[in-house]
C-alpha cells in the first residue's frame, strides 16, 4: 500500500522522514528514551547521540508515577526522572533544547493522560507545537475518546500516534484508521514493556491485518532487545521501536560514570554505541 500524502494538520517532519525511509527500503529505527533519566540535560545529549547513531525518530517518554503499560526498567527510569522534578513542561523544554541543534529529526512524546489533563489538552498541544514536537502517543487515551484531543494536536501540526495490541479487534483497527497519523505502534506482546518472548510469526500476521485497514507506517515495539530481534521484526514492520534495553544501557553507563560531570557524556556515548549496532544490523539486511 502506498503511503498517503501528509494530511492537513499533520507533521510534515514525521511524514517525510518515514516516507523517505520507505522509499529507500530503510527500516526506521525509533529509540525510546525516558526524559530526565539520568538528567534532563543528559537527555538532550542522548537524543543527539541517538540521531548520530542512525535513529530516524525519537520517542521521548514523559515521566509518570503510575506507568501501567511499562515494565520495571521503564518504571524505575520514570521514578528517577520524577525524583529530579522532571515535569511535562520540563520535558517540553528538553525538546526545545534539542531543536536548537536539530530541526530535522521527528520527536514523539509518549506518556499518560494525567499530566496532559493537569496542563489542559489545548494548552499542552499549543506548548508541544511551540517546542517542536511532531507526534504524541498517550497510552490511556482510547481512540473513541481522542477525537477532541486529536483536533487540538492537528491545529499544531502534531500527529496523534496510537497503540495497537495483539488483542485489538479489526473493528477497533478500522476506527483507528480514521484518526491515525504519522505511524501506528503495534505492541508485539501481551504484557508490559520489556517482558516476554517475541513470536515473529504472530507479529507478521497482525501487521498484515493492520495494513489492510491503515495506510500509515507500522512500528513494532515491546520485546526487541538486540540486533537479532530487531532484524526479525524489520522483516515485517516499517519501524522498529526499542525501549527497555536502551534505557538499561543508559542507566548502566550513568551508574558507572567516574564522576557526576561525566554522566551525560558517558550515557550519550553508551546509547549511541548500542544503537549503532542495531542500525548496522538493520542496514546489513539490505546489503
Amino acid at each position: 500500500m502506498n503511503a498517503p500524502s501528509s494530511p492537513a494538520g499533520a507533521s510534515r517532519r514525521l511524514h517525510d522522514t518515514l516516507q523517505a525511509c520507505r522509499e529507500r527500503g530503510r527500516t526506521a529505527l525509533i529509540p525510546y528514551l525516558m526524559a530526565g533519566d539520568p538528567s534532563a540535560d543528559a537527555t538532550v545529549a542522548i537524543m543527539h547521540a541517538a540521531v548520530a547513531a542512525g535513529a530516524d525518530v525519537i520517542e521521548l517518554g514523559v515521566p509518570f508515577s503510575d506507568p501501567m503499560a511499562d515494565g520495571t526498567v521503564i518504571q524505575q527510569a520514570a521514578e528517577r526522572a520524577l525524583a529530579q522534578r522532571v515535569s511535562l513542561r520540563r520535558v517540553l523544554e528538553v525538546v526545545a533544547d534539542f531543536r536548537r541543534d536539530d530541526a530535522a529529526t521527528p520527536v514523539v512524546l509518549m506518556g499518560y493522560a494525567n499530566p496532559v489533563e493537569r496542563m489542559g489538552a489545548a494548552e499542552f498541544a499549543r506548548a508541544a507545537g511551540e517546542a517542536g514536537v511532531d507526534g504524541v502517543l498517550i497510552v490511556d487515551y482510547p481512540p473513541h475518546e481522542a477525537g477532541e484531543f486529536s483536533a487540538y494536536l492537528a491545529e499544531q501540526g502534531i500527529d496523534p500516534i496510537f497503540l495497537i495490541a495483539p488483542t485489538t479487534t479489526s473493528e477497533r483497527i478500522r476506527q483507528l484508521a480514521r484518526l491515525a497519523r504519522g505511524y501506528v505502534y503495534y505492541v508485539s506482546l501481551k504484557g508490559v514493556t520489556g517482558a516476554g518472548h517475541l513470536d515473529t510469526a504472530d507479529v507478521a500476521r497482525k501487521v498484515a491485518e493492520i495494513r489492510r485497514h491503515i495506510a500509515v507506517p507500522v512500528g513494532v515495539g515491546f520485546g526487541i532487545r538486540d540486533a537479532a530481534s530487531a532484524c526479525a521484526i524489520a522483516e515485517v514492520a516499517d519501524a522498529v521501536v526499542i525501549g527497555s534495553r536502551l534505557v538499561q544501557e543508559i542507566q548502566l553507563a550513568a551508574t558507572h560514570a567516574a564522576e557526576p560531570s561525566a554522566v551525560a557524556g558517558d550515557s550519550a556515548r553508551a546509547a549511541g554505541a548500542w544503537l549503532g549496532l542495531i542500525r548496522q544490523a538493520l542496514d546489513a539486511r539490505h546489503g
